[in-house]
């Protein structure tokens, strides 16, 4: 199990601020949202920003709806890089009474990794249901969600580091990972899984939620609501028989 520091008890300047646009003010925003969309429900899920060297993070058991700035931690990165032991948290900020998410390794994942500025963890029921129809197709056939010819398809970029999205004819991939009893134990997996699938910017957990990133809070907020309104469709799909990877000719205009 990870342990944390705290290595000051007055820095609570760190989540103050007027502008609605700071990470103490946007995670709690962005949680309310998520909670009205099913997708942190119980306590579960959350976000992360990364301000240059800061990582604001929601703590572990708070009401996602009802969370505010006050309950935000704060580490940097190059403290954490810096320590010997990697499963140390040292925070620069901690609230009073809550406990540091177990998702934090996994969202410090997704800033070490790929640069990213912010990561979302939903519970969202149609990224569960996704898993166990892969489930059900057999061993091999089950690591990872495809699907092609969707307009939505156009809300992902085409990879860390590359210019651009998606077309509506290229195939979206996924990877799936499977679930474990503690949740920062799923970090390994998620990393491989990035290792594995360089342009992917989600990862799946089966029977669990999924893990989406982007190089900042708009662009992480657009592929998270993208992804769930495929992973809807593809269960809706998969109720009437359709098919989620299809070969479908381009239609050409005539007129130029």
């Amino acid at each position: 199990m990870c342990s944390s520091t705290t290595t000051s008890e007055n820095n609570d300047l760190l989540v103050q601020s007027s502008d609605p646009n700071h990470p103490a003010n946007l995670i709690p925003a962005l949680c309310a949202k998520f909670w009205t969309l099913g997708w942190v429900t119980g306590t579960g899920g959350g976000a992360s920003i990364r301000s240059d060297d800061l990582v604001y993070l929601a703590p572990s058991g708070v009401q996602k709806e009802l969370m505010k700035p006050d309950d935000i931690y704060v580490l940097s990165l190059a403290a954490q890089a810096q320590s010997l032991d990697k499963r140390q948290r040292v925070y620069l900020r901690s609230p009073a009474n809550y406990k540091p998410s177990q998702c934090t390794p996994l969202f410090l994942a997704a800033f070490t990794k790929r640069n990213a500025g912010c990561c979302i963890h939903t519970h969202s029921h149609w990224a569960v249901l996704v898993t166990l129809i892969l489930e059900t197709q057999g061993a091999g056939k089950d690591k990872e969600f495809l699907i092609n010819n969707i307009e939505q398809i156009k809300g992902f970029g085409k990879g860390f580091g590359k210019s651009g999205n998606l077309g509506y004819h290229d195939t979206l991939k996924i990877p799936v990972i499977e679930n474990t009893a503690h949740e920062e134990d799923l970090t390994e997996f998620l990393e491989e899984a990035m290792d594995k699938y360089p342009d992917t910017y989600a990862v799946l957990v089966r029977r669990h939620g999924v893990y989406v990133w982007g190089e900042n809070v708009h662009k992480a907020k657009t592929m998270c609501e993208s992804l769930d309104y495929l992973f809807q469709l593809a269960v809706e799909m998969k109720q009437l028989g359709l098919p989620w990877v299809t070969d479908i000719e381009p239609t050409v205009p005539t007129r130029k």
